[in-house]
């Protein structure tokens, strides 16, 4: 069940990375939720490997890894839509 739990919400993640990373816009989503979520899956991660629960331990470690590179993607197109046209070594 452990398993099964954590494959369904770690799944559910996946299709906003996808959307994030095809529209290369973050903008829509939010900082502050993205951050508290991440450290509760931290935290949940580090139960999991103090209490040597494979299931958490699983989930968490991928569900960690979506949402840091949801905030990363969030800060990447930030700022490449901040610099100005040409003004990136393109010539």
């Amino acid at each position: 069940m452990g398993f099964l739990a954590g494959t369904l919400t770690t799944l559910a993640f996946v299709p906003q990375v996808v959307r994030t990373w095809r529209r290369r816009s973050g903008e829509d989503l939010s900082l502050g939720m993205l951050l508290a979520f991440s450290t509760g899956v931290l935290l949940c991660l580090l139960y999991g490997l103090g209490t040597r629960a494979l299931p958490i331990i699983l989930a968490n470690a991928v569900t960690l890894a979506l949402s840091v590179s949801l905030i990363v993607i969030r800060f990447c197109y930030r700022r490449r839509r901040a610099d100005p046209p040409g003004e990136d070594g393109d010539r």
